[in-house]
């Protein structure tokens, strides 16, 4: 009934719009306008319906003389119909063609054009499977390629070695647009996306259940698969390993392969070293904890001291007591550096960091002239530090580079500070080759190559990236610099490249670029 209601005031409104679009014309005769008007109850989704689902079809023109509509034989339950109102049910999946012949009184018009008498409109219908999914799932070898393929069903029990990974697969029919992953035990414990592969690591000790929903909104419908007891992780007797050093809270954290016991913690079998500048800060660990929500980290609280992001802080292990829960003890590490978690702001700007969803058309040189555009840039899927691309730039000798970053439209994309504000900004570098013969760089007069990274305005100056002498080749490098903002308010940026210097081309691979917001020692 409310359907009903809300297509008759509809068609009540398109036809008032209808009578007033058809303006002072001398071809129109007031008494009788023409104008085409045709609606589905679909329209503003596509015109998509799930097999054996109803669309309703509407020709609200004014001035018709005779309709004829024709719905294809064999996948609709009516063939014809002179209706103005038509309700069809759709029984075979595919793209289907839906005619309406009209023959006015006059010339019509079409939106605010005039056409003919006989008007003829194709209206496409696309009708989908009930959304059905299949889910696979492998042990991954230690090179990640795929190794034996897991029983898919409840109480499978599938053995998983404590810090392995199994990868997951979908497949699906019906066209769902929504895909939700719960991985009971695992890390990560869900993953939304519409990524078809997810690789899952398995850290602790204990049996798992496992659930992936595909769905649409719109014909709605879904499929969910669950599967109870499916993965059983066992005890391992590989090598316990230390993946990250990182930061919670100001505090030093350690994430190892597998969970640890925290009854073998001893505050005193680790050691910390923290530099700033050139100040070094004497410090002792007066805590080692188990992170209460991760079984595989260890948090360490300093005594009266925290980190801050402007330190360089390495980490230490002496073999001690320290197991984990499948009864392996870990083995010693000397000196492993922590790596910021920052909240890169980029993310939340439209901005694209990592060169996954732009091309190099997005990515324009800003025209300053002379030696600013003396260089090549390319996205590329050769290599990248994170995802699949990165941008490919080559410095040509002795030249530059000045670049901005737009939307598909060409407008420049703005990037939000707030003043007072301290960040860090970070790229990540591959250079590929050597880009000077040594013993002749910088050339005489002029400075080493860089990357510096401004606001439109100039109100900073970043320079995440010198290029000297000792700059690793052949890796992935991690540079960054601090700037404190003086104004608040969206900015675009600009990328400038320097390579005077050098009597060679630089060519380098550039990816997820970093702006956070950080705290320095005071």
């Amino acid at each position: 009934m409310k359907i009903y209601k809300i297509t008759k005031i509809s068609i009540y409104l398109l036809l008032f719009l209808s009578i007033s679009a058809c303006d002072n014309s001398d071809d129109n005769d007031f008494s009788e306008p023409n104008h085409r008007v045709i609606y589905t109850s679909q329209m503003n989704f596509d015109n998509k319906i799930e097999v054996n689902g109803e669309i309703t079809f509407g020709d609200v023109s004014t001035g018709i003389e005779s309709r004829t509509w024709t719905f294809p034989s064999g996948a609709a339950n009516i063939e014809t119909s002179s209706e103005s109102v038509v309700k069809a049910t759709f029984n075979k999946v595919g793209s289907h063609n839906v005619t309406l012949h009209q023959i006015f009184k006059g010339n019509a018009y079409v939106d605010k054009t005039l056409k003919g008498r006989e008007l003829d409109t194709t209206i496409v219908i696309t009708v989908l499977e009930p959304v059905s999914a299949i889910v696979q799932a492998f042990k991954l070898n230690e090179d990640d390629s795929l190794g034996a393929e897991l029983t898919m069903s409840d109480n499978a029990e599938n053995e998983i070695i404590a810090s392995e990974k199994v990868r997951f697969i979908y497949s699906v029919i019906g066209q769902p647009e929504i895909f939700q992953w719960t991985f009971e035990g695992g890390s990560p414990q869900t993953y939304e996306g519409a990524n078809p592969e997810v690789d899952v690591k398995y850290r602790s000790v204990g049996t798992y259940d496992m659930q992936f929903i595909a769905s649409r909104e719109r014909p709605f419908g879904g499929d969910t698969i669950q599967f109870k007891k499916l993965i059983k992780v066992i005890p391992s007797t590989k090598p316990v390993d230390l993946e990250r050093v990182f930061d919670i809270d100001g505090k030093v954290a350690l994430e190892f392969s597998r969970d640890i016991d925290p009854s073998t913690l001893n505050p005193a079998q680790f050691a910390i070293t923290i530099e700033n500048g050139s100040d070094v800060i004497t410090t002792n660990i007066e805590l080692a904890e188990v992170d209460p929500s991760n079984g595989n980290i260890v948090i360490l609280s300093l005594n009266n001291e925290r980190i801050y992001n402007d330190d360089t802080i390495k980490v230490s292990y002496t073999p001690g007591t320290l197991t984990t829960l499948d009864g392996m003890a870990a083995t010693a590490f000397t000196d492993e550096i922590l790596l910021f978690n920052l909240n890169n702001i980029l993310k939340s700007e439209n901005f694209d960091y990592s060169f996954e969803n732009s091309t190099a058309a997005q990515w324009p040189y800003q025209w300053w002239g002379g030696t600013w555009g003396m260089y090549d840039l390319a996205i590329s899927s050769s290599r990248a530090q994170d995802g699949t691309k990165s941008a490919y730039i080559e410095y040509h000798e002795q030249g530059g580079m000045i670049i901005g970053h737009n939307t598909i439209g060409g407008t420049p994309i703005k990037v939000t500070f707030t003043s007072g504000q301290t960040y860090e900004i970070g790229v990540w570098v591959y250079v590929v080759e050597p880009w000077f013969t040594p013993g002749n760089y910088p050339l005489p007069g002029l400075f080493a190559s860089d990357l510096r990274i401004y606001p439109s305005s100039f109100d900073f100056e970043a320079v995440p990236v010198n290029f000297d002498e000792n700059f690793p080749i052949g890796e992935w490098v991690y540079r960054s610099s601090f700037i404190t903002a003086d104004f608040s308010g969206a900015i675009d940026l600009v990328l400038r490249g320097y390579n005077e210097g050098a009597n060679q081309k630089l060519k380098f691979y550039l990816d997820n670029l970093t702006i956070a917001p950080v705290n320095l020692r005071p």
